[in-house]
């Protein structure tokens, strides 16, 4: 008889979480005015909202962290990690950062200017609102494969070349600072990049002289759908392929909150000495000193262990296929959503769930909340609200997919949990018909409203 996989850890401590009623999630989903992110974490049951700074550190990390060096100034933690980071990605200087947009800030400070384009695939949140409050472009060049959540192209997160190239040729060089390529690529529903598209990126950037960064938030992830889907690359170690990876491009933002298995961090790597000492510049502004920026010497030390954990074949193996597990129980259940399954999370279609949404009452943030008042589950929307308004026209921007997020906490949750998940969503989809009505906007802030936007029931 075979044996059943089974997860390459065993559990040490546990934290109680309670489950709540109907009638009492109701109420305080009214009293956050219908958003998600004002709740309390004890109203909530289960969290998807975010894969960012959930997960569960091992005993190795714990053990790291008791042993952090908490010197201003060159602390044997930030050698530890700068070690770590360049064995992994290649990349010499090193500047740590509280966590991923605090290196954006940090990096777009140095790079980008008014009227700049920056072109990649889509782009995320942050990422955007970073660009976007520099009164800059961010240009969105993913293939069209991932808009349709039915194709199985293998690696959705792949940018599309014609349109890369129409950027370069519409815009002069001096107006493109960088090229941006997000691994895995969240928005178009945590989908991988090839190493064959990074080739073909970075050869047609190089003919325009455009430089290639990486946001690097699930680089690891990212990683193994090359060694599990792309051909020649199965039988090279995840280290190995990151290393290739990174040799596309001259740096790297990262939210060490995702494949950095820590609950805080993250950090800039480069190999150009100039830009680094620009951003080192602009690091001891907004973040602190350059070997400890916005980070505790403890967090530096469990980040450089889960940095290596993160990039072993077995712990992704385990964390992925969790992930795969819940949304194959969505497909049976009929669930409309983005195939194939993604990295870190499921991404459930609303305008397919809830056809008779119209899309300016956001049918993605309706479609969380009914989860969330039918068992206390507390996804995210991935849709209207989070694409905010056009900077100029101040209209909705409406993306071409709506999307509920089901990001999965790294180490956290049984497959217990994901039946759980499955049965409360398929009960959601069996009352399809009853959701009759969105959601109005009632106040929201100028850039990011999706974080603090206040709605009441159409």
């Amino acid at each position: 008889m075979k044996l059943p996989y089974a997860e390459p850890y065993r559990i040490k401590m546990v934290e109680e979480i309670r489950q709540s009623t109907k009638e009492e999630r109701e109420l305080w989903l009214k009293n956050a005015d219908y958003n998600l992110f004002n709740l309390k974490s004890s109203q909530v049951y289960i969290d998807l909202l975010t894969d960012s700074g959930t997960g569960a550190m091992s005993d190795q990390q714990w053990a790291a962290l008791m042993t952090g060096d908490e010197s201003y100034a060159g602390s044997r933690s930030f050698e530890m990690l700068h070690q770590t980071v360049k064995e992994i990605t290649g990349f010499q200087y090193l500047l740590p950062t509280h966590q991923g947009r605090a290196a954006e800030n940090v990096l777009f400070s140095v790079l980008v200017k008014e009227g700049d384009v920056i072109p990649g695939n889509s782009h995320f949140d942050t990422t955007k609102g970073h660009i976007e409050i520099r009164k800059a472009h961010a240009i969105d060049c993913t293939i069209d494969e991932a808009f349709d959540i039915e194709n199985l192209h293998p690696f959705k997160g792949n940018i599309d070349l014609e349109k890369l190239e129409d950027v370069y040729k519409t815009y002069p060089k001096e107006k493109i600072p960088f090229c941006l390529i997000t691994i895995t690529c969240n928005s178009s529903g945590g989908q991988p990049v090839s190493l064959e598209n990074m080739k073909a990126v970075k050869e047609l950037s190089d003919r325009y002289g455009i430089p290639i960064y990486f946001d690097s938030a699930r680089f690891a992830e990212n990683a193994y759908f090359i060694k599990k889907r792309e051909p020649g690359q199965e039988h090279r170690t995840i280290k190995e392929i990151c290393k290739e990876v990174f040799s596309y491009g001259v740096g790297m933002t990262m939210s060490s909150k995702k494949d950095g298995l820590v609950n805080i961090g993250g950090f800039i790597a480069l190999n150009d000495e100039v830009i680094f000492q620009a951003a080192s510049n602009m690091t001891i502004i907004y973040e602190g000193f350059i070997t400890y920026g916005g980070m505790a010497g403890r967090d530096m030390a469990a980040l450089a262990v889960g940095l290596n954990e993160a990039t072993e074949f077995e712990y992704l193996e385990s964390r992925i296929s969790q992930v795969e597990y819940l949304g194959n129980k969505l497909i049976e259940f009929g669930i409309p959503i983005q195939k194939p399954i993604g990295g870190h999370a499921v991404f459930i279609d609303s305008l397919k769930f809830l056809p008779n949404i119209p899309r300016e009452e956001y049918p993605a943030q309706t479609l969380a909340n009914e989860i969330y008042k039918e068992a206390g589950i507390r996804t995210v929307e991935i849709g209207t609200l989070l694409a905010d308004r056009d900077p100029e026209t101040r209209e909705n921007r409406y993306p071409k997919l709506e999307l509920v997020r089901l990001a999965i906490p790294r180490r956290t949750y049984t497959n217990n949990h994901m039946d759980y998940i499955a049965a409360a969503i398929k009960n959601v989809y069996d009352r399809r018909d009853e959701i009759e009505k969105g959601y109005n906007i009632t106040w929201e802030s100028e850039i990011l409203r999706h974080f603090t936007v206040k709605l009441e029931e159409a």
